[in-house]
């Protein structure tokens, strides 16, 4: 893998606008209409939540991380895409540098909505 420059400064009030949860990923169900979207249905304590993430290529089965807890930022508006909402973005690492994506994800349980950071 070659190593990609680091980006940009920013300030540590930048970073801090950023809400980063964890949440249980209980369902992956395919988008229809794309060839990259797959939907998920996250937990996140005291709520759930409807997020669009470009796993269906990336993975065997895409439904093997059900059950799994992820980092993602829930504070980005909703996002129509391939006719579905999503309502935040799954945290993922790998795909950026064309390596075999995998989660970000606690090494322990933790409640679910924790916040990092």
């Amino acid at each position: 893998m070659k190593q990609a420059p680091i980006k940009t400064e920013i300030t540590f009030e930048d970073f801090a606008k950023v809400d980063i949860r964890v949440g249980r990923i209980i369902e992956v169900h395919d988008v229809a209409k794309s060839n990259k979207l797959m939907k998920l249905l996250v937990d996140f304590g005291d709520h759930t939540r409807s997020i669009l993430a470009g796993i269906k290529q990336e993975r065997d089965n895409p439904k093997e991380i059900e059950g799994k807890q992820a980092l993602f930022v829930v504070n980005l508006p909703e996002r129509k895409m391939a006719g579905e909402v999503s309502q935040g973005m799954l945290f993922d690492i790998g795909y950026e540098d064309k390596i075999q994506p995998c989660l970000a994800c606690p090494e322990v349980d933790v409640p679910n909505g924790a916040r990092a950071g």
